[in-house]
């Protein structure tokens, strides 16, 4: 076949006159390069084709296994919905996450807020829906300290041990820092425990005298702790008991929901309104709250995240240095 093709364009050449042999022969290299781009873009289908499918990264802030499971359940539901064809992946850092948007390799994220700040600033990654958790569309960090040592409110801090979380983390470190810094509160001896459950351990332990930590509200139904202290009752049955908050820090969105920068206006338009539907439904409100404690999704857009980006350029963060 690709002979006969041949043999059908050297007869071609021969009826033309030699001034546009010389165009043809010149612009070769061009026609080449379209030839190949229509013959690969043939082979790949369009996108979300079996063949090409959307590809929908989560962070990996649970079990991978936990996100595989439950990711199916909301691909399968995506297809029946939209007849498109979805695969999911989860890296092994939020970092190749952001990554990911500059070379193409995904078109839709779940991915935290800081994340997609690095994300939109780097490779212009768009949010167009925020995670809900127990109706808050916002969240904020807590100040824990352990009952008995006298700390009772954010000025006893000044001179005291304190565990933050790692100078990434929101809630675990930006936000507190600015808290302190607008305070005037001083620390004593600081460390980066890298989670938020160490940070309670370490509190608990009496090893710091208090810590920084995510806070999310009680549960409305039967009152139990939802925030960081939470993580570790099954070591610590009586840590709510023995660790308490003393203060919070400014609330900020949600984490977002993040499509690729060059992916159609019809496509965003229509992965979106797919997954506010699904996560309405019983199954996808328990893939959500499995994979990420999420009970609904709400419209957003970048400008949602201008007052973190204030207050991180207030702090002098740089993404960066951050990512080295």
């Amino acid at each position: 076949m690709h002979c006969q093709f041949r043999l059908r364009i050297f007869a071609v050449l021969e009826l033309l006159p030699m001034r546009f042999l010389k165009y043809i022969l010149y612009l070769s290299p061009i026609l080449a390069f379209v030839v190949a781009i229509s013959i690969r873009q043939a082979n790949e289908g369009a996108l979300g084709s079996y063949s090409n499918p959307i590809r929908f990264y989560f962070t990996p802030s649970v079990n991978a296994k936990t996100i595989s499971t439950n990711a199916r359940v909301l691909t399968d539901y995506l297809h029946k919905e939209t007849g498109l064809y979805f695969t999911t992946a989860v890296p092994a850092s939020y970092i190749a996450v952001v990554e990911a948007f500059g070379t193409d390799k995904v078109d839709v994220a779940a991915i935290n807020t800081f994340s997609y700040l690095m994300a939109h600033a780097k490779y212009g990654a768009e949010a167009r829906l925020r995670v809900v958790r127990q109706g808050q569309t916002s969240y904020c960090g807590e100040i824990i300290a352990r009952v008995g040592t006298g700390i009772n409110s954010l000025k006893d801090l000044n001179g005291k041990s304190f565990a933050f979380v790692d100078p990434s983390s929101t809630s675990g470190y930006i936000l507190p820092k600015a808290l302190f810094d607008s305070l005037g509160i001083r620390l004593g001896h600081t460390v980066f425990a890298m989670e938020h459950p160490n940070v309670v351990t370490m509190v608990y332990q009496r090893r710091v005298d208090a810590g920084a930590c995510y806070y999310a509200p009680p549960d409305p139904k039967t009152g139990a702790i939802m925030d960081a202290r939470a993580r570790v009752l099954a070591q610590f049955p009586d840590v709510a008991k023995k660790v308490k908050i003393i203060g919070f820090t400014q609330y900020i969105p949600n984490d977002p929901i993040v499509f690729r920068r060059n992916l159609s206006r019809k496509l965003k338009r229509i992965i979106t309104d797919a997954l506010l539907k699904f996560v309405k439904t019983p199954a996808g409100k328990k893939a959500w709250e499995d994979i990420y404690d999420v009970t609904g999704l709400v419209r957003t857009n970048d400008s949602d995240y201008d007052g973190i980006r204030v207050l991180l350029e207030e702090q002098h963060v740089d993404f960066e240095k951050l990512v080295k």
